[in-house]
């Protein structure tokens, strides 16, 4: 009996990792998306400004995918410990 439990908590606990990492991939797809379209609408204001605006959205883009592959390695490594 104990063993049918520790099999499902294991189960569990693989679902809830392979969950959390897909949401947070969404929610960094979306981040990016929406860094993109806010930038080009910036860009389509001011084109003088392109260099500053692109050097934003690649700092603030490599922030988000950063904070994302961590979560995805956080739910990776708990659904094998």
């Amino acid at each position: 009996m104990t063993l049918l439990i520790i099999l499902a908590d294991m189960a569990l606990a693989k679902l809830g990792a392979g969950l959390g990492a897909g949401i947070a991939a969404l929610a960094a797809g979306l981040g990016v998306g929406k860094i993109g379209a806010s930038a080009m609408e910036a860009i389509a204001r001011q084109p003088e400004s392109m260099a500053d605006i692109r050097a934003n959205m690649i700092l603030a883009s490599v922030l988000i995918e950063g904070v994302a592959f961590l979560a995805i390695i956080l739910c990776v490594l708990l659904a094998v410990l």
